[in-house]
């Protein structure tokens, strides 16, 4: 299936000012214990919205109290200025995508994705344009006579997507939509549904544990953790800039020091650890003495048989270790470096040449240097 690639839009508000979807103080307890907790979040008309965390945070229960399988302990959920909480799941406007995909198996395609449609009495040959239409949407017209079993495991997920969409909802649910295809053709999936839900202009929450899923798909993405939302943002912003260290953790890979302001200037902090003094060329809000996490990023960092030019004594943004391991993936080697203090330093390095001149060896003492600009500070 070729696509061209896209640039995710920047989604609109309601026509009055209003978000599309409104969710406010959304609380589900089970047994006293809660699984959301106080969850606030508006997402606007056109937007692909990812709820992101790890198993048993709550992301699940969240997209089902959208769909209307689970009833809210308290909260509201508004849906294009209406209140969802007395409507029915059948009657919402919102159609959810599961991982199975639940197809029918002894159905075609071509009836897989006409059933919401006849379940909903309408006349046949709207039936049959509508079933055309998302058929060709997602590229499966020559399979419409087909059954399930008889697709590969991507065919099977566009089938689900037809189906989910040709009821035309105002709301779309994925759960975990790529979760069921090896790594590959999820990679490959993941363009191809961006590129059919943005053709269709429909907005969509949809739930994943994978980072690099969420970061590819959605235009935002809200982390999870214990039914909470710890940061919304963009992929970039929140890779970036993460706003504290279950975040910073979570996506991605990350480098993390613990230490205390000790130079504290307007246009820069010095922050000590164990390993280092941490060079950041902008000021924070804090005081002498505060407890502060470093993180650095792997592909940040930069890695050299000699220590950095300067003087030793002075030297900040810098540690030196033994090399303990190391990964080939290909496009990068990740070196794990040993330091003095018995932390373990990640470098992820790219693999530009197919022969470097520089190829460190088990157990070399290697220095690892970054940027000031490349420091994220983030509270203890």
């Amino acid at each position: 299936m070729m696509i061209e690639a896209t640039t995710k839009p920047a989604a609109a508000p309601a026509a009055d000012g209003q978000p599309f979807l409104l969710i406010q103080d959304l609380v589900k307890e089970f047994d006293g214990a809660r699984a959301v907790d106080s969850v606030s979040v508006t997402i606007n008309k056109g937007e692909i919205f990812a709820l992101l965390g790890s198993s048993g945070c709550g992301k699940s229960t969240l997209l089902r109290m959208l769909g209307g399988f689970e009833i809210p302990t308290s909260g509201k959920i508004v849906l294009g200025g209406v209140d969802l909480a007395s409507v029915p799941p059948y009657q919402r406007p919102i159609n959810m995508m599961f991982q199975s995909y639940a197809l029918f198996p002894h159905l075609s395609v071509w009836d897989n994705v006409a059933f919401g449609l006849r379940r909903d009495s309408m006349p046949k040959d709207q039936i049959a344009e509508r079933v055309e239409k998302m058929l060709n949407l997602v590229q499966l017209k020559n399979y419409a006579r087909r059954k399930p079993h008889q697709l590969s495991g991507g065919q099977q997920q566009r089938v689900a997507l037809a189906r989910s969409l040709a009821k035309r909802p105002q709301l779309l649910l994925l759960d975990e939509p790529l979760g069921a295809l090896d790594k590959k053709l999820r990679e490959q999936t993941q363009l191809e549904l961006v590129n059919i839900i943005e053709q269709v202009g429909v907005t969509c929450v949809m739930v994943t544990h994978d980072q690099e899923e969420a970061m590819t798909m959605a235009s935002r993405i809200a982390v999870m953790s214990e039914g909470k939302i710890l940061q919304i943002g963009k992929p970039g912003d929140i890779y970036e800039t993460p706003n504290c260290r279950f975040v910073a953790d979570f996506i991605g890979s990350v480098n993390l020091f613990n230490g205390k302001v000790t130079v504290d200037e307007p246009d820069h902090v010095v922050i000590t650890s164990p390993e280092c003094r941490h060079y950041v060329g902008h000021g924070i809000s804090g005081t002498i003495g505060m407890a502060i996490s470093v993180g650095i990023r792997p592909e940040k960092i930069a890695i050299s048989p000699v220590a950095p030019p300067g003087d030793p004594a002075t030297q900040v943004n810098c540690v030196y270790g033994e090399l303990v391991d190391w990964a080939y993936l290909g496009s990068t080697t990740v070196y794990h470096l040993k330091l003095a203090s018995g932390a373990l330093v990640k470098a992820a390095v790219p693999n530009r040449q197919r022969h470097a001149q520089y190829q460190p060896q088990f157990k070399d003492i290697v220095y690892a240097s970054w940027s000031q600009d490349d420091i994220i500070v983030l509270p203890f």
